[in-house]
């Protein structure tokens, strides 16, 4: 009699070494370099520009939560840490304090470099869509370029492309208008 293949856990990806990221999609245990200090200061750049204005209200329409890179704990066995999250406030009106979160993002981008691109495009793009986020950005910091997707009946749909824009509205933080040429700077 064939054994039951043991899914992975956080205890799994806490005993991953230093310098290693994991993150277990439907069962599986995927693991990364970490980020490094040209894909962080763009993920910092990305919040910089949608936390104030979103999530603080400030310069914006504020209701929203915007984390950097949280711990999301979804269906089918999976925790997700994409680099940059957002909730809107009616769907999750406050964050968990001593927990991880267990409501799908409205909004996830990822940044795309040359050791994660394919895990991104191959493994999380779809799943995002399976499991139901309504919104994600792919931003490639080697072409300079930001898409935008919207889900629509299941499969992504792209709303466009910006690349040296100092004035795009992109969805779905398009009620402000965000400078994508400063986050490559």
């Amino acid at each position: 009699m064939e054994s039951a293949r043991k899914l992975p856990t956080l205890v799994d990806l806490d005993a991953l070494p230093v310098g290693v990221k994991g993150e277990i999609i439907e069962g599986v245990l995927y693991t990364m370099t970490r980020p490094r200090s040209r894909h962080q200061r763009l993920a910092s750049s990305i919040t910089a520009r949608v936390h104030g204005p979103f999530d603080n209200g400030r310069g914006g329409p504020g209701g929203w939560w915007i984390l950097v890179e949280p711990g999301i704990e979804l269906p089918n066995t999976s925790e997700i840490a994409p680099d940059l999250a957002g909730w809107r406030r009616e769907r999750m009106p406050e964050l968990p304090e001593d927990t991880s979160i267990t409501v799908v993002p409205d909004w996830v981008c990822e940044i795309l470099s040359p050791t994660n691109r394919r895990h991104e495009l191959l493994v999380k793009k779809p799943y995002y869509a399976r499991v139901g986020v309504s919104f994600l950005w792919l931003v490639d910091r080697e072409a300079r370029a930001l898409s935008a997707h919207r889900l629509e009946n299941g499969l992504w749909v792209e709303l466009s492309s910006w690349g040296d824009e100092t004035e795009a509205r992109i969805p779905p933080f398009d009620a402000i208008a965000i400078d994508v040429r400063s986050f490559w700077v």
